[in-house]
């Protein structure tokens, strides 16, 4: 009989969670619950190995002071989401998060559409990049998996960037084979290619348990952040569970990284 793989020896894949939608529906009733400082605490007790959290600039969801409890309160570190202006800079240069990882941002949008462009925007991202690394934040950049858009993170310096997952899961919930196939090759060949050049690979965006494990396969994914998906998830089987069953679909798919 064949030894199952030995997963004690191989890199699992970090999981973040993002608890923005418990403040989306915090803000639709007022007040001050759900609390989502209560729910990242909670996801991290279930097993998240930190806690992502968009500003935006409309404050849609997470507030200034949601920002300022997380950094006070949770014992992992904070993945800061924010727009590439001026307010958010200074806001993650005065908070000081473990992260930042900047996004592109659109008042209309209903939720992050697309990467970054860190190609026609470098003059713009790259200023602020550094002025994040210089306080000592590390800086992620959302992008998509596109190999000039990596040439440029790796010219900025940024450490990490996270693939843009979107595209991909959505072609899948479309039933778009061909098109599903298509993004899955960019974004495995653009996780392999950024791994060689010494960037750090993070996914995020749409991912729900069968498309987290399958991503979990290729690797160089070191991280996977997710949140609307688990937020959705637990109103039905609750967040502990939610997040248990994410976490073992990435267990699955780094079992089979060795084949």
């Amino acid at each position: 009989m064949n030894a199952s793989p030995d997963v004690s020896r191989q890199v699992i894949p970090r999981l973040g969670v993002n608890i923005d939608h418990v403040a989306t529906v915090r803000n639709a009733r007022g007040g001050d619950l759900p609390d989502p400082v209560r729910a990242a605490k909670l996801a991290i007790s279930a097993g998240a190995d930190g806690i992502t959290a968009h500003l935006r600039e409309d404050r849609r969801h997470i507030r200034d002071g949601d920002i300022a409890r997380l950094i006070a309160s949770i014992s992992k570190p904070l993945n800061f989401e924010m727009a590439v202006t001026d307010e958010m800079v200074a806001i993650a240069l005065m908070t000081k998060p473990h992260a930042a990882c900047l996004v592109p941002e659109k008042r209309s949008e209903r939720t992050t559409e697309g990467g970054l462009d860190v190609v026609g925007g470098y003059g713009v991202v790259q200023p602020a990049a550094e002025r994040l690394k210089q306080a000592g934040i590390r800086v992620s950049l959302f992008i998509e998996p596109d190999p000039a858009a990596l040439s440029a993170a790796v010219r900025m310096g940024a450490p990490v960037v996270e693939l843009h997952t979107g595209a991909w899961c959505e072609a899948i919930t479309q039933g778009h084979g061909d098109e599903a196939q298509r993004h899955f090759n960019r974004l495995q060949e653009a996780a392999e290619t950024g791994a060689k050049q010494g960037l750090e690979i993070h996914v995020g965006h749409g991912l729900d348990f069968s498309t987290a494990e399958i991503i979990s396969t290729f690797p160089s994914v070191m991280e996977l952040n997710i949140g609307h998906f688990l937020i959705g998830e637990s109103i039905f089987c609750g967040l502990e569970q939610a997040i248990a069953g994410m976490r073992a679909a990435i267990k699955r798919g780094a079992a089979k990284r060795a084949g």
